[in-house]
C-alpha cells in the first residue's frame, strides 16, 4: 500500500520542527478546552512549538487520526515522536518527565521551581 498524500504532509510537518501540535484553533484562539490546555502547558514551560489547526483542513482533521492511531486531537510531537493529548501531556508536566523529555531530545524549555 502506497502512502497517502496527507500521510506524507503530516511527516514533513511533523519533521520541519522540534515540537508540533495539531489543534483545534489556533495558540492565540483556541477552539476546544483541551487544545487550550495544551497551550497552556507549552507555553508554560516557554517551549517554542508548530502549531497546525485541523479545523482549517478536514483531510488533516483524519488524517492525523489515522496517522498517530489516536482518536482526539490535540496531538503533542516532540522531534518527530507521538506524545499524546492534552490529558497526557498534563501527566508528564505534572509528573516532571516532561523536562525528561525536553533535555533528552535537546528542546529548550523554562523549568518552573517545583
Amino acid at each position: 500500500m502506497t502512502e497517502s498524500k496527507i500521510s506524507k504532509e503530516i511527516k514533513n510537518m511533523i519533521n520541519n520542527d522540534d515540537v508540533v501540535l495539531f489543534m483545534k484553533g489556533d495558540p492565540d484562539f483556541p477552539q476546544c478546552g483541551f487544545s487550550a490546555n495544551a497551550v497552556g502547558i507549552l507555553n508554560y514551560f516557554k517551549v517554542d512549538f508548530k502549531s497546525y489547526n485541523v479545523l482549517e483542513n478536514i483531510e488533516l482533521r483524519q488524517g492525523i487520526k489515522d496517522f498517530s492511531n489516536w482518536p482526539t486531537v490535540p496531538q503533542i510531537y516532540i522531534k518527530g515522536e507521538f506524545i499524546g493529548g492534552s490529558d497526557i501531556l498534563k501527566e508528564i508536566a505534572e509528573n516532571g518527565e516532561i523536562d525528561k523529555i525536553l533535555l533528552e531530545k535537546k528542546i529548550s524549555f523554562l523549568a518552573p521551581n517545583r
